[in-house]
């Protein structure tokens, strides 16, 4: 049988198989590629042979850690990889990948081949499905959270006082933010205040600012959270660490929607939406005598319950997915590292880690 019949018998096969395959030297320039392969790329066989590989696919490994490369250097095949690749068109494709060594009749490398699919279809139908477990910036698949979408976008609509139960990490002020950005105030601030990070001396004027003179080094008028969320959001976090002092003064503005700045004569109107977070169960600090029970009633309109991870871990899939695209973590590190870093975060959103 003659070289010339065994190569194009090969070309056969090789363009025969729905996946992409094509084959490098020790130098990493293409020696061979299939019909799929020039398919999924969007260019031609000439256009390929005697490149770089990486001139060619363009593929989100490349710079960093060449799967090829990798294998020629191990020995090891990697199977099944998902990478992104670029075609011709400057479309990103995502596809997995497989490679292998070649290797002649005596045994010496002379180079790698690799395996590709194609798995748009796949990537679209999953991200399909994510689409319903997310909203605004929250993502969750449990059926609390999924009810809590449901309502979203009509709590959002209307005006009314909002109070966000859950214990720290549960996501608080993500679904204040989500509220923010799906209502009519989107496209003013949303202002943030921790109530327990400020001491309370300090508290009153942060949220109501001061005029000059009001107190020593008080030199110029300085306007509080209030004022800064005029028009949009003032978002209230651990309010059930609030002086009784300073739940008076939330009392009437919320009320009457005025306030008077520390040294100030006259009230002034505001028109903010007040949403407000607590890790405490307000109903049983009002019966402690700890809370006032009219502010109680005044912030709990429209009422969100909120569970720790812990309590959902059909979500942690799904979270560790997000975090690792968002931050890149997984990039330059190994998975130990990967993992620590993945379980820190799931631990700041309520998750013990065992």
């Amino acid at each position: 049988m003659s070289d010339m019949f065994k190569k194009d018998q090969k070309n056969i096969i090789l363009d025969s198989i729905a996946d992409g395959v094509f084959t490098v030297g020790m130098d990493f320039r293409i020696t061979s590629i299939n019909r799929a392969a020039c398919e999924i790329l969007g260019i031609t066989e000439d256009d390929a042979i005697g490149r770089l590989c990486f001139e060619v696919f363009h593929a989100s490994i490349c710079e960093h850690s060449c799967a090829l490369k990798e294998t020629m250097n191990t020995g090891k095949n990697i199977i099944n990889k998902t990478v992104y690749i670029v075609n011709s068109r400057g479309v990103k494709i995502p596809i997995t990948i497989s490679t292998a060594i070649l290797k002649n009749e005596n045994g010496e490398i002379i180079g790698g081949v690799e395996t590709f699919r194609d798995i748009s279809a796949i990537e679209n139908l999953r991200k399909e499905i994510e689409a319903g477990y997310t909203l605004d910036d929250i993502i969750s698949k449990s059926r609390e959270f999924r009810d809590l979408f449901a309502v979203m976008p009509d709590i959002a609509e209307r005006d009314s006082t909002v109070l966000i139960e859950g214990p720290s990490g549960t996501g608080k002020e993500l679904v204040a933010r989500g509220i923010h950005n799906l209502g009519r105030r989107a496209k003013k601030p949303l202002v943030a205040i921790n109530c327990a990070a400020v001491p309370d001396n300090l508290l009153e004027s942060e949220l109501f600012g001061y005029k000059a003179g009001a107190f020593t080094d008080a030199k110029k008028d300085k306007p509080g959270r209030i004022a800064l969320a005029e028009k949009g959001t003032l978002f209230l976090d651990e309010i059930g660490d609030v002086s009784p002092a300073i739940q008076s003064k939330l009392l009437r503005f919320i009320q009457e929607r005025v306030y008077e700045p520390l040294g100030g004569t006259a009230p002034l109107k505001s028109d903010v939406r007040i949403i407000a977070a607590t890790n405490k169960n307000l109903l049983e600090e009002v019966k402690k005598g700890n809370f006032r029970e009219d502010l109680y009633y005044r912030i709990n309109v429209i009422n969100i319950k909120l569970t720790p991870l812990s309590s959902r871990r059909e979500d942690i899939p799904l979270l560790i997915n997000h975090f690792i695209k968002k931050f890149n973590i997984i990039k330059g590190k190994n998975i130990e590292g990967v993992t620590d870093d993945v379980m820190n975060v799931l631990m700041d959103y309520g998750f013990p880690g065992n």
